[in-house]
């Protein structure tokens, strides 16, 4: 992996942990997790095996500690490590048969209701969770998959563009 490649990880991750520091929690530490958009837009955009484990594990530790659910940190690394194998394999089978904007559409609902799901669950079998599992999916991962739903279909072409401009341009001379 380059060096471009991990400074363009390490800056959509830095995004998404601003997300995830901003985005308020509710019921008992719950909260949507916004940096899994960012994880999903980094596996879209690289479509690597290595940048996926590698962004999931970063995630996953970002996660941990900035988590507001209480003894979270295992089921958030446990969460973000599954859900970035999970939507790598699913990128690699949708990303040829149907345009990126409608892939990343569902990378966002399937791979935010994995996610969710694997976090209440290693939660739940691990610490405990203070609600019915079927009442924390509908209140928090359902809502959470709605927005990183919309999110990725407006991220996801916005962070592509971004890439083909700065590709795109040349190095300026600076004196002559």
């Amino acid at each position: 992996m380059k060096i471009k490649e991990m400074a363009q990880i390490s800056l959509l991750l830095a995004i998404g942990f601003i997300l995830h520091l901003i985005t308020p929690g509710y019921g008992a530490g719950m909260k949507p997790d916004l940096l899994i958009a960012m994880l999903f837009v980094i596996i879209l955009l690289k479509r690597d095996f290595k940048a996926s484990l590698l962004a999931g594990g970063v995630a996953g530790i970002i996660a941990a500690l900035t988590t507001t659910f209480p003894a979270g940190q295992i089921p958030n690394l446990i969460d973000k490590l599954t859900t970035s194998l999970v939507v790598f394999l699913l990128v690699k089978l949708l990303a040829d048969r149907m345009p990126n904007i409608v892939t990343a559409g569902i990378i966002g609902a399937l791979g935010t209701l994995v996610s969710g799901t694997v976090f209440l669950l290693s939660a739940l079998a691990l610490v405990g969770i203070p609600a019915p599992f079927e009442v924390l999916f509908v209140t928090v991962v359902i809502p959470a998959a709605v927005a990183n739903t919309i999110g990725l279909i407006v991220l996801y072409p916005l962070v592509v563009f971004s890439k083909k401009v700065v590709d795109g341009s040349r190095p300026q001379q600076v004196t002559k």
